[in-house]
């Protein structure tokens, strides 16, 4: 029985025919080519990494930046370009609100309407700061933060962005003094 289950097996096989779906020859032409096109793109985006980590290494304010925890290359290299050395910002809030990190009331006339999110803001800068804040989370005194906005009643993305806020308040200061990041203390309780 096995011998004739064996032998139908390949009568099976040699009976069955492939069918050549159309294109397919064209498809073995163009997905090399689009394989060596993507390959060109990732060594162009790993060599551009390189270039901007070394330009961000050689600017006098990166050890000041890199020093807080949540802002590597990427983040210290999109706030470089967005805020520079601070000085264009005359107060932390100043620079919260060039991010979009203040909340903007909206008035005409007698109609004051609550606050809400900025339009005017730059959502790159806003992204790396609230990307820098979600990296912070494992960090005590940024978590105990987050988890005190969070009992007061806000969701998760309003207590990010609070701590985003509060980063954004800590990195001007450090930029307008010149000082390197502090871990503070978490708060007992």
């Amino acid at each position: 029985m096995a011998e004739r289950l064996v032998g139908d097996a390949f009568t099976a096989l040699d009976e069955q025919t492939v069918v050549v779906v159309p294109g397919t020859d064209a498809a073995a032409l163009i997905v090399p080519s689009l394989a060596g096109q993507l390959k060109s793109v990732l060594d162009q985006r790993k060599l551009l990494a390189t270039r901007i980590e070394e330009l961000l290494e050689s600017h006098p304010l990166s050890a000041v930046l890199t020093s807080m925890p949540g802002i590597g290359v990427r983040t210290g290299a999109r706030i470089l370009i967005d805020v520079g050395d601070g000085r264009s910002f005359p107060t932390a809030a100043h620079l919260a609100a060039y991010a979009g990190l203040a909340p903007d009331t909206r008035s005409s006339g007698s109609s004051i309407r609550g606050e809400q999110p900025s339009r005017r803001r730059n959502k790159q800068l806003k992204r790396a700061f609230f990307l820098s804040a979600c990296a912070t989370l494992a960090d005590p005194a940024s978590r105990a933060y987050y988890d005190k906005k969070i009992k007061q009643g806000k969701h998760h993305t309003q207590a990010l962005l609070c701590l985003a806020r509060r980063r954004a308040d800590v990195l001007f200061a450090m930029l307008r003094d010149g000082t390197f990041y502090g871990p503070q203390p978490a708060p007992a309780g």
